[in-house]
């Protein structure tokens, strides 16, 4: 889960919603009730990783983003399942011809949920902060900004210094959040945001719970309150849904979906993600440094049996997933050759090569086993080292510590990561960078993708990483349940259409 610098951990944290498919069902649509719902009604709904503390403005993890954008935190902008972007707390917008100004017309009535009326200030003021302030997840998102200022009582204007094919998108995440002015709110363990749920309590290590918010501006939600209950273990969450501690149990690891089909009691949806399935190559550390060791070890992975044995997704050669622009398919940049792999590294002069795999512990064994016995096969050994997340957020991200390194990235549009050098893959191609800047240059979105889709392709060809799989997310739901979001629930989980009805 990866922005760009300031915003990097933001899709780390969501790769403990583990999202694996596979699964048989019919999930062409989400589950519907022909009951009248019950605007009493609660659910609980299994998650698997609970974010470290709840400060969204200075905490990355699309674990805090999965429950707390749209559901108690709002921007201008946001946007649906499918990465369309529609208004928020903006009625509407408008974005000059030359692409430098931007201009949002505010909802009226719109309140904090500690009472407080939003106002232009509001929004002045915490993109001003996240301009100014390196700490706050989105300074990287302003750096392009000239101004940002009030026209009339319900009008923002922001002036870019050059336009910024990403900006509106950029705004729909952590960045583009309204906060209210001298909130004095602890963000650590409270909320205080404008959405149709309030934070009720966060239980550490077991639970968040939301509630309805009676004053919302828009469209009540649909439940009275909803439980986000954190359970890591996979075979854990599905005996939880089958005791029925459990109405919605996301991240069903596809192996077990069958328990929960053949119950009778849910629906199974598969949702479609920008998850990447992405092992990491430490691009500045030797051997990996060379070309050809990293082509080496993309060869001898069998990208269609690796999906195969996960039940998950489908493959994915490059570092764009097909859901984001300019994606295009790459699958001959790594074709399944361990015999080739034996040659290129017989040619780079690498023998006996020893590496150590570094991945976070609730990922489990499925993917560490298949590379390691696919690296065997090419006289490549891999000792896995499973470590907790806040490990590998310092020695990975942090201190760039690791030969191979394993996450889901499921941040969308994030390609950014590769031409940022400083980034933890320390993948450093000047063209690869100057590609990038004119892609988000141009106003053309259409131009924009074939820059993108030019610079992927040399990205995956200098093989600065192995792409292993674009994942899905299956969900089981109970009946009775409508509305329940589908695709991309790894970084974002819209609660307010969801309704429980009695058949």
């Amino acid at each position: 889960m990866f922005r760009r610098p300031a915003l990097a951990a933001a899709a780390l944290l969501a790769a403990g919603a583990l999202a694996l498919a596979g699964c048989t069902a019919d999930t062409s649509t989400t589950p519907t009730s022909t009951g009248t719902p019950d605007p009493n009604a609660e659910i609980t709904v299994g998650l698997v990783l609970e974010p470290t503390n709840l400060d969204i403005r200075h905490t990355s993890g699309a674990a805090l983003e999965q429950v707390l954008i749209d559901n108690v935190y709002q921007g201008l902008v946001t946007r649906t399942q499918d990465n369309e972007i529609v208004t928020a707390l903006a009625s509407d917008y408008t974005i000059s011809d030359d692409g430098l100004t931007y201009t949002f017309t505010l909802n009226s009535g719109v309140t904090f949920h500690h009472g407080e009326e939003l106002t232009v200030d509001d929004v002045i003021d915490s993109f001003t902060a996240a301009k100014d302030d390196e700490t706050i997840n989105g300074h990287a998102v302003f750096a392009g900004v000239d101004s940002i200022a009030a026209d009339g009582d319900d009008t923002v204007v922001i002036t870019l210094a050059a336009p910024d094919q990403n900006f509106l998108f950029n705004l729909t995440g952590p960045a583009g959040l309204v906060f209210s002015s001298g909130d004095k709110t602890d963000f650590q363990t409270d909320a205080n945001g404008t959405g149709p749920f309030t934070l009720v309590n966060w239980t550490q290590g077991d639970s968040i719970e939301l509630a309805r918010y009676d004053d919302y501006w828009g469209t009540a939600a649909g439940v009275a309150s909803v439980v986000l209950q954190y359970i890591p273990d996979f075979t854990a969450g599905v005996n939880a849904a089958l005791d029925g501690t459990l109405d919605v149990l996301t991240a069903v690891d596809p192996t077990l979906a069958p328990q929960l089909e053949q119950s009778g009691a849910f629906t199974l949806t598969t949702g479609k993600t920008t998850d990447k399935a992405t092992l990491a190559f430490n691009n500045q550390k030797a051997p990996l440094d060379d070309a050809r060791v990293r082509e080496a070890l993309r060869l001898a992975v069998d990208h269609q049996a690796l999906v195969e044995t996960v039940g998950a997704g489908t493959t994915m050669y490059g570092p764009i997933p097909e859901l984001d622009p300019g994606y295009e398919d790459l699958s001959d940049t790594a074709p399944y050759d361990p015999a080739k792999a034996k040659e290129l590294l017989a040619e780079a002069g690498v023998e006996n090569l020893e590496l150590t795999l570094t991945i976070p512990s609730f990922y489990g064994t499925t993917i560490p086993t298949v590379l390691v016995s696919a690296y065997n096969e090419i006289g490549v050994t891999l000792t896995v080292e499973s470590v907790e997340f806040a490990t590998w957020l310092q020695d990975v991200y942090t201190n760039h510590d690791y030969d191979l390194s394993y996450v889901l990235h499921v941040e969308p549009r994030d390609f950014g990561n590769f031409a940022n050098p400083d980034y933890y893959f320390g993948y450093d191609n000047a063209q690869v960078q100057s590609l990038y800047a004119q892609a988000m240059a141009t106003v053309d979105p259409d131009e924009s993708a074939s820059l993108l889709a030019e610079a992927a392709r040399i990205v995956a060809d200098d093989d600065a990483a192995d792409w292993l799989y674009t994942g899905q997310t299956i969900t089981a739901v109970e009946a009775g349940i409508a509305g329940f979001p589908q695709d991309s629930i790894n970084s974002r989980l819209n609660l307010a259409d969801v309704t429980v009805s009695s058949e």
